[in-house]
């Protein structure tokens, strides 16, 4: 079987491609909203007000569902790799089984969690604001479990697969193609019954610019809302982690639930909800619109 060709255009030239930033420390704790409960309030009443929403949401949206960040899930057998080692188009053409076998234990991974409150609180945003938009870091497909329509997908899916020869539109993977849970290893690739190419998971990896029309939605839905909600995620990732920060420069008020503020900005439109969001937002929300208690 022959092996995909590398790609030789350098990553960093292109701003849409997906790309690891450095983290600045956490702000310190002073900086920060002291009063948590105060500070829900006052974004409650920020989304009642607002006509325009936009989420980005990450990895801590799906942690409560039982799935690992990225790093996290690197236990076992695949402790030893590095990020590029598996998740970037030079992997996958130097080891096609390897890389193989690590999305495929993870599909079967995710074929198996269910959405959480977070998931069905964004859910129900989207239905209580005149428009709302999810842009999603993740690749797990829980969103639209969890009944969100329209979900702008970043980084593709977890659960399709696709010609590492783009001789073919992507499809849903069989199960099949999943991992078994006794497989902790490298795994053959299927074969693209057009051209005998190998398949490959349908996800952007980093180096590969993102979908042309996901990035185009991403960025009109930040520079058009009024609340810019971002969930879950360290905004490690480029081009994906500056968009909170492009809304609030376009005057939107942004809203950050996380555990931490490692990786996040400090300023008068930013407003800190620090907690895990399958907690914290049924709470904004049942503030925000209280009927839904």
């Amino acid at each position: 079987m022959k092996n995909p060709p590398s790609s030789r255009r350098h990553s960093h030239a292109d701003p849409s491609r997906a790309r690891l930033v450095s983290v600045p420390a956490a702000p310190a704790a002073a900086e920060l909203a002291t009063d948590l409960d105060a500070a829900l309030t006052n974004a409650a009443l920020m989304l009642r007000s607002s006509e325009v929403v936009t989420i980005l949401t990450g990895a801590g949206v799906s942690a409560e569902s039982g799935i690992p960040t990225f790093r996290d899930a690197l236990t076992g057998w695949w402790s030893q790799f590095r990020p590029e080692e598996l998740a970037t188009p030079e992997a996958f053409a130097t080891d096609p089984a390897r890389v193989w076998g690590w999305y495929a234990a993870r599909r079967a991974s995710v074929r198996r969690a269910q959405p959480n409150p977070a998931h069905e609180a964004l859910a129900y945003l989207a239905r209580r604001v005149g428009r709302c938009t999810l842009l999603t870091q993740n690749v797990d497909g829980l969103h639209e479990h969890a009944g969100h329509e329209d979900v702008v997908s970043l980084h593709g899916s977890l659960m399709r697969v696709r010609c590492s020869a783009d001789c073919s539109p992507a499809f849903e993977a069989p199960l099949e193609m999943d991992a078994t849970e006794d497989a902790n290893g490298p795994i053959t690739p299927p074969a693209c019954t057009n051209c005998k190419a190998p398949l490959r998971p349908d996800v952007v990896w980093f180096g590969e610019p993102l979908p042309e029309a996901a990035l185009t939605k991403a960025r009109s839905a930040t520079f058009a809302c009024d609340v810019f909600l971002s969930v879950g995620t360290s905004n490690m990732v480029e081009p994906a982690a500056s968009l909170p920060w492009l809304a609030a420069s376009h005057g939107a008020t942004v809203l950050v639930i996380n555990p931490t503020m490692q990786g996040q900005r400090t300023g008068p439109s930013i407003v800190p909800l620090l907690g895990n969001a399958a907690s914290l937002l049924p709470r904004l929300l049942a503030r925000a619109w209280p009927a839904k208690r």
